[in-house]
């Protein structure tokens, strides 16, 4: 750390600390994204759904802890439900 003083140290400290947090939920965003990908590109609705389903949570999550913008949230919510929306259920 470079910091010189004592409450530069302190906030250095939980910078790391919520980088290192904030990385693992936008890791989880993009795994599940993937999912929702494959999962669109096979014949299986429900798998599509239930993908979508967890994908949604997930970033509602990331968007509730602050890690991503809400509208960055619900522009990528919208993203993939438009590509299942081909596969609703009949």
């Amino acid at each position: 750390m470079l910091a010189n003083h004592k409450s530069a140290e302190k906030r250095a400290r939980q910078n790391m600390k919520r980088r290192l947090r904030n990385k693992s939920v936008k890791t989880r965003i993009k795994h599940v994204t993937k999912d929702v990908h494959l999962a669109a590109g096979e014949a299986s609705k429900e798998a599509a759904f239930s993908k979508l389903a967890a994908a949604q949570s997930a970033i509602d999550k990331a968007a509730k802890k602050g890690v991503i913008h809400k509208r960055t949230a619900a522009r990528k919510i919208s993203r993939l439900t438009r590509l299942t929306a081909h596969k609703a259920p009949d």
